[in-house]
């Protein structure tokens, strides 16, 4: 019997010089690398466990690439799989989101009206910045403040608008 040393060293040598082999018989059906190269472990682990049964006569490729062909299909069927469970969360989430558009659609209205409730260049301020995605130096130059006056004002409204959409007082008024 050999020694399980000797044939883990022997496997490891035959397995890192036809490694790129393996791989580029992986690569036409997984084109994406980190996939192939998963595949390529699970073809280095199937081929340790039946490394017993290799036959030293034949090209160790050939014979490594035949368990990468079976790893392959493997991995396929199991994409097949994630992606229909990736369907079935999908689906579960839409059904969760259309649960919750009514409680999302009164939260939207409150912040509308919060939004309202803003002084006017504190207002303009964060409709540019979120509503018309203009950048914090644009803002500060039209009006007239530093761009560091403008992320103040973002932060305040930011916190006001926070306030009011959970229901505290805004100005002065409660809004439960």
């Amino acid at each position: 019997m050999p020694d399980p040393k000797d044939e883990h060293e022997r496997f490891t040598r035959l397995f890192v010089a036809h490694e790129p082999d393996v791989l580029r018989a992986i690569l036409p059906f997984v084109p994406h690398r980190a996939d192939a190269r998963e595949v390529l472990q699970e073809t280095a682990v199937a081929l340790w466990r039946h490394f017993d049964s290799y036959d030293p006569a034949r090209p160790f490729a050939a014979w490594a690439c035949g368990f990468a062909r079976v790893e392959v299909l493997r991995f396929l069927r199991g994409a097949s799989r994630r992606r229909q469970l990736t369907e079935r969360a999908a689906a579960a989430l839409m059904t969760t989101r259309g649960e919750m558009a009514g409680e999302l659609g009164e939260q939207e209205a409150h912040l509308r009206t919060c939004l309202g409730r803003l002084p006017a260049a504190q207002r303009a301020v964060v409709e540019g910045y979120y509503l018309h995605d203009r950048p914090v130096e644009a803002l500060a130059r039209d009006t007239g403040l530093t761009a560091e006056a403008v992320y103040k004002t973002l932060q305040r409204a930011r916190r006001a608008l926070a306030e009011c959409v959970r229901g505290k007082t805004f100005a002065g008024d409660r809004h439960d």
